[in-house]
């Protein structure tokens, strides 16, 4: 019978600390989308993107990576709220966006090393500030831009 007075002793310890441990807050869900163009003339690609924010949640800051097939030129004049990752990288800031909200238009130009006929873009949400985003349906795409000067929307 001792036994069985201690272990019940015991299980009802366990059970009164793990009650007093709060349920973890709910994180909060946006849902992101990438809406722009990309023009290549020869050995320079100007991207233009628009961030929104479909929500419920709003985002605090999130950030947009920005991948292409090929090496970008080592340097680079990028706008202040962009930086390089790696070679074929750049990540820029988007600033906070309101839920149901349209942020503010990036326009990134970057010099390639060499003069491709084409390159693949990739766009994907690197960070979405502390929310959550279930949908990359929207957030993450690919595109194939030709040197032919036309826009390629995505």
């Amino acid at each position: 019978m001792r036994t069985w007075g201690v272990a019940g002793a015991l299980a009802g310890v366990v059970l009164g600390a793990g009650a007093a441990v709060a349920a973890p807050e709910p994180v909060p869900e946006a849902d992101l989308a990438f809406h722009g163009t990309a023009v290549m003339n020869g050995d320079t690609v100007v991207v233009r993107l628009t961030p929104r924010n479909s929500g419920p949640a709003a985002v605090p800051d999130a950030t947009v990576r920005l991948r292409w097939s090929v090496p970008l030129a080592g340097e680079q004049q990028l706008p202040a709220r962009c930086a390089r990752e790696d070679d074929r990288t750049v990540v820029c800031g988007t600033g906070r966006l309101a839920a149901s909200g349209v942020g503010e238009r990036l326009d990134v130009p970057v010099r390639l090393k060499e003069e491709p006929s084409e390159v693949t873009l990739e766009v994907g949400a690197a960070w979405v500030g502390g929310t959550t985003d279930r949908d990359h349906a929207n957030d993450r795409m690919q595109v194939l831009v030709l040197d032919t000067g036309d826009s390629y929307a995505f």
